[in-house]
Protein backbone atom coordinates (compact mmCIF):
# COMPACT_ATOMS: atom_id res chain seq x y z
CA UNK A 1 0.00 0.00 0.00
CA UNK A 2 1.17 3.32 -0.92
CA UNK A 3 2.14 5.92 1.97
CA UNK A 4 -0.73 8.86 2.04
CA UNK A 5 -0.40 12.11 4.14
CA UNK A 6 -3.70 11.08 6.58
CA UNK A 7 -5.82 13.72 8.07
CA UNK A 8 -8.37 14.24 11.30
CA UNK A 9 -11.23 16.21 11.27
CA UNK A 10 -13.10 17.19 14.73
CA UNK A 11 -16.77 18.98 13.97
CA UNK A 12 -19.68 19.10 16.47
CA UNK A 13 -22.21 15.76 15.62
CA UNK A 14 -25.05 13.96 17.63
CA UNK A 15 -23.62 10.79 16.43
CA UNK A 16 -20.44 8.29 16.72
CA UNK A 17 -20.10 7.27 13.16
CA UNK A 18 -18.81 9.57 10.19
CA UNK A 19 -18.96 8.99 6.30
CA UNK A 20 -15.14 7.73 5.54
CA UNK A 21 -13.83 7.27 8.52
CA UNK A 22 -12.03 4.35 9.77
CA UNK A 23 -14.13 2.35 12.27
CA UNK A 24 -13.37 3.49 16.13
CA UNK A 25 -11.74 1.26 18.83
CA UNK A 26 -11.86 0.60 22.31
CA UNK A 27 -9.15 2.15 24.37
CA UNK A 28 -8.01 -0.24 27.11
CA UNK A 29 -8.70 0.36 30.60
CA UNK A 30 -10.70 4.21 29.53
CA UNK A 31 -13.97 5.03 29.97
CA UNK A 32 -15.85 4.92 26.29
CA UNK A 33 -15.69 7.88 24.03
CA UNK A 34 -18.69 10.21 24.21
CA UNK A 35 -19.68 13.48 22.42
CA UNK A 36 -21.32 15.88 24.86
CA UNK A 37 -22.93 18.64 22.62
CA UNK A 38 -25.28 17.73 20.03
CA UNK A 39 -23.01 18.98 17.18
CA UNK A 40 -19.37 17.15 17.98
CA UNK A 41 -17.40 14.86 16.22
CA UNK A 42 -13.96 13.81 14.43
CA UNK A 43 -13.36 12.70 11.01
CA UNK A 44 -10.09 11.08 9.50
CA UNK A 45 -8.95 11.04 5.95
CA UNK A 46 -7.56 8.98 4.24
CA UNK A 47 -10.55 6.64 5.09
CA UNK A 48 -7.71 3.60 5.79
CA UNK A 49 -4.89 5.23 7.82
CA UNK A 50 -1.45 3.97 7.59
CA UNK A 51 1.11 4.09 10.41
CA UNK A 52 4.09 5.92 9.90
CA UNK A 53 2.81 9.09 7.86
CA UNK A 54 1.76 12.57 9.04
CA UNK A 55 -1.92 12.99 10.69
CA UNK A 56 -3.54 16.63 10.64
CA UNK A 57 -6.22 16.99 12.65
CA UNK A 58 -8.95 19.86 12.40
CA UNK A 59 -11.13 20.57 15.34
CA UNK A 60 -14.67 22.58 14.39
CA UNK A 61 -17.58 23.03 16.18
CA UNK A 62 -20.84 24.97 14.72
CA UNK A 63 -22.10 25.90 18.82
CA UNK A 64 -19.07 26.37 20.57
CA UNK A 65 -15.84 27.89 20.35
CA UNK A 66 -13.23 24.42 21.09
CA UNK A 67 -10.71 25.70 23.33
CA UNK A 68 -8.53 22.64 23.47
CA UNK A 69 -7.76 19.30 21.60
CA UNK A 70 -5.48 16.72 22.91
CA UNK A 71 -4.56 13.75 21.61
CA UNK A 72 -3.75 10.14 23.38
CA UNK A 73 -1.35 8.46 21.63
CA UNK A 74 -1.36 4.21 21.60
CA UNK A 75 1.31 4.38 24.45
CA UNK A 76 -1.20 6.38 26.77
CA UNK A 77 1.33 9.61 26.22
CA UNK A 78 -0.54 12.74 25.41
CA UNK A 79 0.77 14.44 22.41
CA UNK A 80 1.90 17.94 22.05
CA UNK A 81 0.18 19.95 19.83
CA UNK A 82 0.15 23.68 17.94
CA UNK A 83 -3.26 24.11 16.57
CA UNK A 84 -4.09 27.00 14.31
CA UNK A 85 -7.57 28.60 15.40
CA UNK A 86 -10.08 29.78 12.43
CA UNK A 87 -13.09 31.24 12.20
CA UNK A 88 -16.14 31.53 14.56
CA UNK A 89 -19.28 30.06 13.75
CA UNK A 90 -18.06 27.02 13.28
CA UNK A 91 -15.25 27.61 15.13
CA UNK A 92 -12.45 25.45 13.62
CA UNK A 93 -8.77 24.48 15.35
CA UNK A 94 -6.07 22.54 13.03
CA UNK A 95 -2.73 20.75 14.60
CA UNK A 96 -0.68 17.63 12.84
CA UNK A 97 1.43 15.09 14.23
CA UNK A 98 4.23 14.56 12.58
CA UNK A 99 3.98 10.32 12.38
CA UNK A 100 1.22 8.25 13.59
CA UNK A 101 1.95 5.64 15.40
CA UNK A 102 -0.02 1.75 14.94
CA UNK A 103 -2.58 1.18 17.69
CA UNK A 104 -5.48 2.97 19.47
CA UNK A 105 -5.92 6.90 19.68
CA UNK A 106 -7.93 8.87 21.92
CA UNK A 107 -9.13 12.00 20.61
CA UNK A 108 -11.20 14.68 22.58
CA UNK A 109 -11.84 18.56 21.63
CA UNK A 110 -13.30 20.66 24.60
CA UNK A 111 -15.01 23.46 25.00
CA UNK A 112 -15.63 26.07 28.22
CA UNK A 113 -17.71 23.28 29.66
CA UNK A 114 -15.87 20.41 29.18
CA UNK A 115 -15.94 17.69 26.32
CA UNK A 116 -17.83 18.26 23.30
CA UNK A 117 -16.36 15.64 20.65
CA UNK A 118 -14.32 12.41 20.95
CA UNK A 119 -13.23 9.32 18.88
CA UNK A 120 -11.30 6.77 19.46
CA UNK A 121 -9.12 5.56 16.62
CA UNK A 122 -7.37 2.44 15.54
CA UNK A 123 -4.48 3.16 13.20
CA UNK A 124 -3.62 -0.25 12.06
CA UNK A 125 -3.53 0.32 7.73
CA UNK A 126 -6.17 -2.06 7.74
CA UNK A 127 -9.64 -1.77 5.46
CA UNK A 128 -11.95 0.86 7.11
CA UNK A 129 -15.73 0.56 7.72
CA UNK A 130 -18.43 1.67 5.30
CA UNK A 131 -20.62 4.29 7.04
CA UNK A 132 -23.66 5.59 5.39
CA UNK A 133 -22.97 9.40 5.00
CA UNK A 134 -25.93 11.71 5.73
CA UNK A 135 -26.74 16.02 5.73
CA UNK A 136 -26.25 16.89 9.63
CA UNK A 137 -25.32 20.44 11.51
CA UNK A 138 -22.14 18.78 12.39
CA UNK A 139 -21.37 18.07 8.65
CA UNK A 140 -22.19 21.55 7.22
CA UNK A 141 -20.19 22.89 10.07
CA UNK A 142 -16.73 20.41 9.05
CA UNK A 143 -18.03 21.50 4.86
CA UNK A 144 -17.49 25.57 5.95
CA UNK A 145 -14.56 24.84 7.95
CA UNK A 146 -12.89 22.82 4.38
CA UNK A 147 -13.69 25.78 2.54
CA UNK A 148 -12.64 28.31 5.21
CA UNK A 149 -8.88 26.53 5.17
CA UNK A 150 -9.16 25.65 1.25
CA UNK A 151 -8.59 29.85 0.68
CA UNK A 152 -7.31 30.87 4.00
CA UNK A 153 -4.50 32.68 2.76
CA UNK A 154 -2.47 35.75 4.15
CA UNK A 155 -4.97 38.58 4.53
CA UNK A 156 -2.14 41.05 2.96
CA UNK A 157 -2.05 38.58 -0.16
CA UNK A 158 -4.06 39.12 -3.28
CA UNK A 159 -5.29 35.99 -4.41
CA UNK A 160 -6.23 35.05 -8.15
CA UNK A 161 -5.60 31.37 -8.84
CA UNK A 162 -5.68 30.60 -12.39
CA UNK A 163 -7.92 27.77 -11.72
CA UNK A 164 -9.16 25.78 -8.03
CA UNK A 165 -5.95 23.33 -9.13
CA UNK A 166 -3.46 24.97 -6.63
CA UNK A 167 -5.79 24.76 -3.43
CA UNK A 168 -7.36 21.01 -4.22
CA UNK A 169 -3.91 19.75 -4.81
CA UNK A 170 -1.93 21.83 -2.25
CA UNK A 171 -2.43 19.02 1.15
CA UNK A 172 -1.74 21.85 3.52
CA UNK A 173 -5.42 23.27 2.45
CA UNK A 174 -6.90 20.81 1.59
CA UNK A 175 -7.19 18.37 4.19
CA UNK A 176 -9.35 15.83 1.95
CA UNK A 177 -6.01 15.14 -0.79
CA UNK A 178 -5.84 12.08 -1.61
CA UNK A 179 -8.46 11.47 0.87
CA UNK A 180 -8.90 7.53 -1.13
CA UNK A 181 -4.94 7.01 -0.73
CA UNK A 182 -4.91 6.19 -4.71
CA UNK A 183 -4.16 9.70 -5.91
CA UNK A 184 -7.35 10.67 -7.33
CA UNK A 185 -7.03 14.31 -6.83
CA UNK A 186 -4.53 13.78 -10.12
CA UNK A 187 -7.28 13.01 -12.43
CA UNK A 188 -9.90 15.05 -12.12
CA UNK A 189 -11.10 18.39 -13.45
CA UNK A 190 -10.25 21.41 -11.71
CA UNK A 191 -11.69 23.93 -13.76
CA UNK A 192 -15.60 25.41 -12.84
CA UNK A 193 -16.66 29.23 -13.78
CA UNK A 194 -18.54 31.65 -11.58
CA UNK A 195 -21.86 29.70 -11.51
CA UNK A 196 -20.49 26.45 -10.84
CA UNK A 197 -17.93 26.83 -8.33
CA UNK A 198 -20.45 26.44 -5.13
CA UNK A 199 -21.80 23.21 -6.57
CA UNK A 200 -18.29 21.90 -8.00
CA UNK A 201 -16.80 22.55 -4.12
CA UNK A 202 -20.58 20.56 -2.73
CA UNK A 203 -19.40 17.67 -4.86
CA UNK A 204 -16.00 17.25 -4.05
CA UNK A 205 -17.08 17.44 -0.75
CA UNK A 206 -19.80 15.12 -1.05
CA UNK A 207 -17.35 13.01 -2.99
CA UNK A 208 -14.41 12.38 -0.26
CA UNK A 209 -17.02 11.91 2.79
CA UNK A 210 -19.61 9.60 0.78
CA UNK A 211 -22.89 12.10 1.02
CA UNK A 212 -25.59 12.80 -1.71
CA UNK A 213 -25.54 16.04 -3.25
CA UNK A 214 -28.75 17.44 -5.63
CA UNK A 215 -29.02 19.99 -7.87
CA UNK A 216 -31.61 21.09 -10.15
CA UNK A 217 -32.06 22.64 -13.94
CA UNK A 218 -33.46 25.74 -14.20
CA UNK A 219 -34.30 28.75 -16.59
CA UNK A 220 -32.65 32.16 -16.45
CA UNK A 221 -35.83 33.72 -15.91
CA UNK A 222 -37.42 37.23 -17.52
CA UNK A 223 -36.98 40.85 -17.44
CA UNK A 224 -40.38 40.15 -14.86
CA UNK A 225 -39.88 36.46 -13.44
CA UNK A 226 -36.85 35.13 -11.97
CA UNK A 227 -35.74 32.01 -13.28
CA UNK A 228 -37.21 28.72 -11.78
CA UNK A 229 -36.87 25.24 -11.42
CA UNK A 230 -37.28 21.84 -12.01
CA UNK A 231 -37.24 18.90 -9.80
CA UNK A 232 -34.29 18.12 -7.62
CA UNK A 233 -31.39 15.46 -9.19
CA UNK A 234 -30.30 13.63 -6.11
CA UNK A 235 -26.26 12.14 -7.36
CA UNK A 236 -26.64 9.59 -4.31
CA UNK A 237 -23.78 7.66 -5.94
CA UNK A 238 -20.66 9.04 -3.46
CA UNK A 239 -22.76 7.82 -0.39
CA UNK A 240 -22.81 3.71 -1.62
CA UNK A 241 -18.57 3.61 -0.97
CA UNK A 242 -15.28 5.28 -2.06
CA UNK A 243 -16.01 5.70 -6.07
CA UNK A 244 -13.28 6.45 -8.60
CA UNK A 245 -12.11 9.56 -9.68
CA UNK A 246 -13.63 8.92 -13.22
CA UNK A 247 -17.24 9.01 -11.85
CA UNK A 248 -16.96 11.91 -9.40
CA UNK A 249 -15.44 14.16 -13.41
CA UNK A 250 -18.58 12.38 -14.85
CA UNK A 251 -21.00 13.52 -12.02
CA UNK A 252 -19.59 16.88 -12.08
CA UNK A 253 -19.72 17.83 -15.65
CA UNK A 254 -23.35 16.71 -15.43
CA UNK A 255 -23.53 19.30 -12.40
CA UNK A 256 -21.54 22.01 -14.16
CA UNK A 257 -23.21 21.25 -17.67
CA UNK A 258 -26.91 21.41 -15.95
CA UNK A 259 -26.47 25.09 -13.69
CA UNK A 260 -25.51 28.81 -14.35
CA UNK A 261 -25.86 31.76 -12.88
CA UNK A 262 -30.01 31.85 -13.27
CA UNK A 263 -29.77 28.68 -10.39
CA UNK A 264 -28.71 30.88 -7.40
CA UNK A 265 -30.92 33.90 -8.92
CA UNK A 266 -34.57 32.43 -7.84
CA UNK A 267 -37.13 34.08 -6.24
CA UNK A 268 -36.50 34.68 -2.35
CA UNK A 269 -39.64 32.81 -1.33
CA UNK A 270 -39.19 29.72 -4.03
CA UNK A 271 -39.10 26.53 -2.67
CA UNK A 272 -38.30 24.56 -5.48
CA UNK A 273 -34.67 25.56 -5.56
CA UNK A 274 -31.64 24.77 -4.59
CA UNK A 275 -30.96 27.83 -2.42
CA UNK A 276 -32.92 29.73 -0.07
CA UNK A 277 -32.28 32.86 1.50
CA UNK A 278 -31.19 33.18 5.17
CA UNK A 279 -31.19 36.17 7.88
CA UNK A 280 -28.26 38.49 7.61
CA UNK A 281 -26.85 37.75 11.14
CA UNK A 282 -23.23 36.39 11.11
CA UNK A 283 -24.43 33.33 13.34
CA UNK A 284 -25.65 31.84 10.46
CA UNK A 285 -23.56 33.46 7.38
CA UNK A 286 -20.75 30.56 7.37
CA UNK A 287 -18.05 30.05 4.95
CA UNK A 288 -19.85 27.97 2.15
CA UNK A 289 -22.73 30.33 2.01
CA UNK A 290 -23.26 31.87 -1.41
CA UNK A 291 -24.24 35.11 -2.42
CA UNK A 292 -26.35 35.91 -5.39
CA UNK A 293 -26.31 39.41 -7.17
CA UNK A 294 -29.01 40.35 -9.19
CA UNK A 295 -27.12 40.32 -12.43
CA UNK A 296 -26.02 37.09 -12.78
CA UNK A 297 -22.82 36.91 -10.28
CA UNK A 298 -22.03 34.36 -7.51
CA UNK A 299 -19.58 34.27 -5.01
CA UNK A 300 -19.10 32.21 -1.73
CA UNK A 301 -17.94 33.33 2.03
CA UNK A 302 -14.55 32.03 2.64
CA UNK A 303 -13.78 33.99 6.09
CA UNK A 304 -14.91 36.74 8.08
CA UNK A 305 -11.78 38.55 9.72
CA UNK A 306 -13.12 40.23 13.02
CA UNK A 307 -12.85 43.65 13.69
CA UNK A 308 -9.80 44.92 16.40
CA UNK A 309 -8.80 48.46 17.61
CA UNK A 310 -6.26 48.77 14.61
CA UNK A 311 -8.06 47.02 11.32
CA UNK A 312 -11.47 47.07 10.43
CA UNK A 313 -13.30 43.82 9.97
CA UNK A 314 -13.62 42.22 7.00
CA UNK A 315 -15.94 39.36 5.22
CA UNK A 316 -13.49 37.77 2.27
CA UNK A 317 -15.28 35.76 -0.44
CA UNK A 318 -14.15 33.56 -3.16
CA UNK A 319 -15.55 33.52 -7.12
CA UNK A 320 -14.84 32.08 -10.36
CA UNK A 321 -14.70 33.58 -13.49
CA UNK A 322 -15.43 31.95 -17.00
CA UNK A 323 -11.42 31.58 -17.73
CA UNK A 324 -12.00 29.62 -14.73
CA UNK A 325 -9.79 31.54 -12.68
CA UNK A 326 -10.59 31.82 -8.57
CA UNK A 327 -10.11 35.05 -6.95
CA UNK A 328 -10.62 36.33 -3.59
CA UNK A 329 -12.26 39.67 -2.74
CA UNK A 330 -13.61 41.47 0.30
CA UNK A 331 -17.53 42.62 0.71
CA UNK A 332 -17.59 46.12 -0.18
CA UNK A 333 -20.32 47.67 -2.91
CA UNK A 334 -18.05 47.34 -5.68
CA UNK A 335 -18.29 43.12 -5.23
CA UNK A 336 -21.48 42.43 -3.81
CA UNK A 337 -23.80 44.00 -5.75
CA UNK A 338 -27.02 44.36 -4.42
CA UNK A 339 -30.65 45.71 -6.12
CA UNK A 340 -33.98 45.73 -4.74
CA UNK A 341 -35.78 46.52 -8.17
CA UNK A 342 -34.73 44.20 -10.22
CA UNK A 343 -37.99 42.02 -10.83
CA UNK A 344 -36.10 38.95 -12.66
CA UNK A 345 -33.45 38.00 -9.42
CA UNK A 346 -33.38 37.03 -5.80
CA UNK A 347 -30.63 38.61 -4.71
CA UNK A 348 -28.75 37.99 -1.56
CA UNK A 349 -27.51 35.32 0.91
CA UNK A 350 -28.44 32.34 0.69
CA UNK A 351 -27.68 28.35 1.84
CA UNK A 352 -27.54 25.26 0.62
CA UNK A 353 -30.73 23.84 0.46
CA UNK A 354 -30.07 20.23 2.57
CA UNK A 355 -30.34 16.62 2.24
CA UNK A 356 -32.46 15.09 5.56
CA UNK A 357 -32.35 11.68 6.10
CA UNK A 358 -35.80 9.77 4.80
CA UNK A 359 -35.19 5.89 5.81
CA UNK A 360 -32.79 4.66 3.35
CA UNK A 361 -33.89 7.99 1.03
CA UNK A 362 -33.56 11.69 1.28
CA UNK A 363 -35.81 14.65 1.39
CA UNK A 364 -35.47 18.11 0.43
CA UNK A 365 -37.09 20.18 2.97
CA UNK A 366 -39.04 23.13 1.62
CA UNK A 367 -39.27 27.07 2.92
CA UNK A 368 -41.69 26.02 5.78
CA UNK A 369 -39.58 23.74 6.97
CA UNK A 370 -36.59 25.52 6.90
CA UNK A 371 -38.03 28.42 9.07
CA UNK A 372 -38.65 26.30 12.27
CA UNK A 373 -36.15 23.80 11.59
CA UNK A 374 -32.75 24.19 9.80
CA UNK A 375 -29.73 22.62 9.68
CA UNK A 376 -27.69 26.21 9.81
CA UNK A 377 -29.68 28.55 9.28
CA UNK A 378 -33.41 29.28 9.15
CA UNK A 379 -34.92 30.45 6.04
CA UNK A 380 -35.78 34.34 5.79
CA UNK A 381 -36.93 36.35 2.92
CA UNK A 382 -35.45 39.58 5.09
CA UNK A 383 -33.46 40.45 2.44
CA UNK A 384 -36.02 40.98 -0.36
CA UNK A 385 -37.71 44.06 2.11
CA UNK A 386 -34.01 45.55 2.05
CA UNK A 387 -32.98 48.67 0.23
CA UNK A 388 -29.62 48.89 -1.24
CA UNK A 389 -28.60 51.36 0.87
CA UNK A 390 -30.26 49.49 4.19
CA UNK A 391 -28.92 46.09 2.61
CA UNK A 392 -25.19 47.70 3.24
CA UNK A 393 -25.71 49.20 5.85
CA UNK A 394 -26.90 46.06 7.99
CA UNK A 395 -23.91 44.34 6.34
CA UNK A 396 -21.78 46.92 7.58
CA UNK A 397 -22.90 46.50 10.98
CA UNK A 398 -22.53 42.99 11.13
CA UNK A 399 -18.72 43.31 9.72
CA UNK A 400 -17.85 45.89 11.77
CA UNK A 401 -20.21 45.94 15.13
CA UNK A 402 -17.90 48.41 16.74
CA UNK A 403 -18.74 51.25 14.05
CA UNK A 404 -16.20 52.02 11.58
CA UNK A 405 -13.20 55.03 12.27
CA UNK A 406 -13.40 56.62 9.02
CA UNK A 407 -9.89 56.34 7.79
CA UNK A 408 -9.66 52.79 8.16
CA UNK A 409 -12.99 52.24 6.25
CA UNK A 410 -11.14 54.01 3.35
CA UNK A 411 -8.13 52.40 3.27
CA UNK A 412 -10.71 49.08 3.44
CA UNK A 413 -12.39 50.09 0.46
CA UNK A 414 -9.33 51.31 -1.42
CA UNK A 415 -7.65 47.90 -1.00
CA UNK A 416 -10.61 46.25 -1.78
CA UNK A 417 -10.67 48.90 -4.95
CA UNK A 418 -6.85 47.96 -6.02
CA UNK A 419 -7.51 44.02 -5.55
CA UNK A 420 -10.20 44.69 -8.19
CA UNK A 421 -8.29 46.43 -10.65
CA UNK A 422 -5.41 43.63 -9.80
CA UNK A 423 -7.86 40.89 -10.60
CA UNK A 424 -9.14 43.55 -14.07
CA UNK A 425 -5.45 43.32 -15.26
CA UNK A 426 -4.80 39.69 -15.23
CA UNK A 427 -8.27 38.82 -16.65
CA UNK A 428 -7.35 41.56 -19.37
CA UNK A 429 -4.15 39.75 -19.44
CA UNK A 430 -5.80 36.54 -20.07
CA UNK A 431 -7.25 37.83 -23.61
CA UNK A 432 -3.84 39.24 -24.95
CA UNK A 433 -2.40 35.66 -24.28
CA UNK A 434 -5.30 34.02 -26.49
CA UNK A 435 -4.45 37.16 -29.26
CA UNK A 436 -1.14 35.97 -29.54
CA UNK A 437 -2.19 32.32 -29.71
CA UNK A 438 -4.04 33.58 -32.58
CA UNK A 439 -3.03 36.76 -34.01
CA UNK A 440 -6.08 36.78 -36.53
CA UNK A 441 -8.77 35.93 -34.47
CA UNK A 442 -11.67 38.03 -33.99
CA UNK A 443 -13.99 37.15 -31.54
CA UNK A 444 -17.73 37.11 -32.06
CA UNK A 445 -19.61 39.96 -30.11
CA UNK A 446 -23.10 38.69 -28.92
CA UNK A 447 -26.38 41.42 -29.07
CA UNK A 448 -27.55 43.24 -26.34
CA UNK A 449 -27.54 41.63 -22.71
CA UNK A 450 -26.00 38.64 -24.25
CA UNK A 451 -22.61 40.37 -24.21
CA UNK A 452 -23.37 39.40 -20.34
CA UNK A 453 -24.48 35.59 -21.01
CA UNK A 454 -22.97 33.81 -23.45
CA UNK A 455 -20.30 30.58 -23.76
CA UNK A 456 -17.54 30.43 -25.61
CA UNK A 457 -14.01 33.20 -26.09
CA UNK A 458 -16.63 35.83 -25.61
CA UNK A 459 -17.48 34.85 -22.19
CA UNK A 460 -13.81 33.52 -21.48
CA UNK A 461 -11.76 37.06 -22.72
CA UNK A 462 -14.37 39.99 -22.41
CA UNK A 463 -15.22 41.68 -18.93
CA UNK A 464 -18.50 43.43 -19.34
CA UNK A 465 -19.64 42.20 -16.09
CA UNK A 466 -16.11 42.62 -14.83
CA UNK A 467 -16.13 46.23 -16.10
CA UNK A 468 -19.76 47.33 -14.83
CA UNK A 469 -18.43 46.27 -11.55
CA UNK A 470 -15.50 48.60 -11.60
CA UNK A 471 -17.65 51.25 -12.92
CA UNK A 472 -19.86 51.13 -9.30
CA UNK A 473 -16.94 50.39 -7.59
CA UNK A 474 -14.90 53.77 -8.50
CA UNK A 475 -18.56 55.64 -7.54
CA UNK A 476 -18.79 53.81 -4.82
CA UNK A 477 -15.08 54.87 -3.83
CA UNK A 478 -16.14 58.49 -4.75
CA UNK A 479 -18.82 58.92 -2.52
CA UNK A 480 -17.39 57.71 1.00
CA UNK A 481 -17.15 61.66 2.08
CA UNK A 482 -20.40 62.11 1.93
CA UNK A 483 -21.41 58.90 3.26
CA UNK A 484 -19.84 60.30 6.40
CA UNK A 485 -21.91 63.06 6.29
CA UNK A 486 -25.21 61.39 5.06
CA UNK A 487 -24.71 58.22 7.80
CA UNK A 488 -22.51 59.61 10.48
CA UNK A 489 -23.79 56.54 12.92
CA UNK A 490 -22.27 53.96 10.81
CA UNK A 491 -18.95 55.33 11.91
CA UNK A 492 -16.64 56.11 15.07
CA UNK A 493 -15.80 59.77 14.20
CA UNK A 494 -13.64 60.47 17.88
CA UNK A 495 -15.80 63.96 18.31
CA UNK A 496 -15.25 65.52 14.90
CA UNK A 497 -17.84 66.41 13.05
CA UNK A 498 -19.44 64.62 9.97
CA UNK A 499 -18.46 67.70 8.00
CA UNK A 500 -14.50 68.21 9.29
CA UNK A 501 -14.11 64.09 8.54
CA UNK A 502 -15.54 64.53 5.57
CA UNK A 503 -12.32 67.11 4.52
CA UNK A 504 -10.20 64.81 5.95
CA UNK A 505 -11.04 62.19 3.70
CA UNK A 506 -11.28 63.76 1.02
CA UNK A 507 -7.65 65.04 1.21
CA UNK A 508 -6.58 61.41 1.80
CA UNK A 509 -8.34 60.50 -1.56
CA UNK A 510 -6.36 62.82 -3.37
CA UNK A 511 -3.39 61.59 -2.01
CA UNK A 512 -3.51 58.01 -2.55
CA UNK A 513 -5.12 58.28 -5.67
CA UNK A 514 -2.38 60.62 -6.97
CA UNK A 515 0.03 57.74 -5.60
CA UNK A 516 -0.95 54.51 -6.32
CA UNK A 517 -1.07 52.55 -9.51
CA UNK A 518 -1.57 50.06 -11.65
CA UNK A 519 1.01 48.53 -14.16
CA UNK A 520 -0.02 46.38 -17.64
CA UNK A 521 1.41 45.15 -20.66
CA UNK A 522 0.99 47.33 -23.98
CA UNK A 523 0.53 45.52 -27.06
CA UNK A 524 4.16 45.35 -27.67
CA UNK A 525 5.36 43.80 -24.60
CA UNK A 526 6.28 47.37 -22.49
CA UNK A 527 5.27 48.17 -19.39
CA UNK A 528 2.46 51.05 -18.34
CA UNK A 529 1.91 52.38 -15.54
CA UNK A 530 -1.89 53.85 -14.26
CA UNK A 531 -1.95 56.08 -11.69
CA UNK A 532 -5.41 55.31 -9.98
CA UNK A 533 -6.73 59.19 -10.48
CA UNK A 534 -5.99 58.62 -14.13
CA UNK A 535 -8.24 55.62 -13.93
CA UNK A 536 -11.09 57.86 -12.45
CA UNK A 537 -10.35 60.28 -15.40
CA UNK A 538 -11.04 57.68 -17.34
CA UNK A 539 -14.33 56.40 -16.54
CA UNK A 540 -16.01 57.37 -19.45
CA UNK A 541 -13.39 54.95 -21.69
CA UNK A 542 -14.39 52.45 -19.47
CA UNK A 543 -17.69 52.35 -20.44
CA UNK A 544 -17.08 50.58 -23.47
CA UNK A 545 -13.55 48.95 -22.42
CA UNK A 546 -14.88 45.37 -22.17
CA UNK A 547 -14.49 44.10 -25.55
CA UNK A 548 -10.98 41.61 -26.09
CA UNK A 549 -10.85 42.50 -30.02
CA UNK A 550 -9.59 45.92 -28.84
CA UNK A 551 -6.41 46.11 -27.99
CA UNK A 552 -5.20 46.44 -24.50
CA UNK A 553 -3.72 50.01 -24.55
CA UNK A 554 -8.33 50.67 -25.40
CA UNK A 555 -9.14 48.58 -22.42
CA UNK A 556 -7.49 50.59 -20.44
CA UNK A 557 -8.97 53.57 -21.31
CA UNK A 558 -6.12 55.04 -23.52
CA UNK A 559 -6.51 58.13 -25.45
CA UNK A 560 -5.97 58.18 -29.60
CA UNK A 561 -2.78 60.68 -30.24
CA UNK A 562 -1.20 59.67 -26.86
CA UNK A 563 1.93 57.47 -26.31
CA UNK A 564 0.65 55.26 -24.46
CA UNK A 565 -1.86 54.43 -27.43
CA UNK A 566 0.72 54.05 -29.78
CA UNK A 567 1.21 50.59 -29.48
CA UNK A 568 -1.92 49.93 -30.45
CA UNK A 569 -2.48 47.36 -32.73
CA UNK A 570 -5.89 45.86 -32.71
CA UNK A 571 -9.18 46.96 -32.85
CA UNK A 572 -12.55 45.84 -32.63
CA UNK A 573 -14.71 45.89 -35.67
CA UNK A 574 -16.73 48.55 -36.80
CA UNK A 575 -20.06 47.05 -35.99
CA UNK A 576 -18.98 46.09 -32.62
CA UNK A 577 -17.62 49.35 -32.08
CA UNK A 578 -21.16 50.66 -32.82
CA UNK A 579 -23.19 48.44 -31.07
CA UNK A 580 -20.66 49.43 -28.00
CA UNK A 581 -22.26 52.95 -28.15
CA UNK A 582 -25.25 51.79 -28.05
CA UNK A 583 -24.83 49.72 -24.86
CA UNK A 584 -23.01 52.76 -23.15
CA UNK A 585 -25.69 53.77 -21.04
CA UNK A 586 -26.00 50.47 -19.18
CA UNK A 587 -22.35 50.79 -18.11
CA UNK A 588 -22.88 54.65 -17.51
CA UNK A 589 -26.42 54.37 -15.12
CA UNK A 590 -24.91 50.60 -13.70
CA UNK A 591 -28.04 49.13 -14.79
CA UNK A 592 -27.90 45.40 -16.50
CA UNK A 593 -30.95 45.35 -19.33
CA UNK A 594 -33.73 43.22 -18.69
CA UNK A 595 -33.36 39.86 -20.27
Amino acid sequence: MFSRLWCLVVVVVSVAGIPGEAPAAEVPGVPRCESTDSGASIRVSPRIPVPGEPLKIMAVSADVPIQNLSVRAPDGTSLPLEPERRGGPPWSLAAEIGRAEPGNYRMEARGAEGTVACLDLNVDGGTAASRPGRWDRATEAFFSAWVETLFDYPLEDSVNLPSLKPVLTDPSRNFLYDHFGAGEDRHIPTDPDCADLPYYLRAYFAWKTGLPMAYRACSRGTASQPPRCGAATVADGFARGPVSAGMFTAVVRKVMDTVHSGSARTGLRDGATDFYPVPLKREYLWPGTVYADPYGHVLMIAQWVPQSADRSGMLLAVDAQPDNSISRKRFWEGTFLFADDVAGAGPGFKAFRPLLSAGAAVRIPGNAELTHSALIAPFSDQQGDLSPEDFYADMGRLINPQGLDPRQAYEAMFEALMEQLETRVASVENGEAYFRKHPRAVIPMPAGGAVFETIGPWEDYSTPSRDMRLLIALKVMSQLPDQVVRYPELFVLHGQSPSEVKTQLERLDAERLRDASIVYHRSDGSLWRLSLAELFARRKALEVAYNPNDCVEVRWGAERGTEEYSTCTRHAPADQAARMEQYRVWFREARRPPR
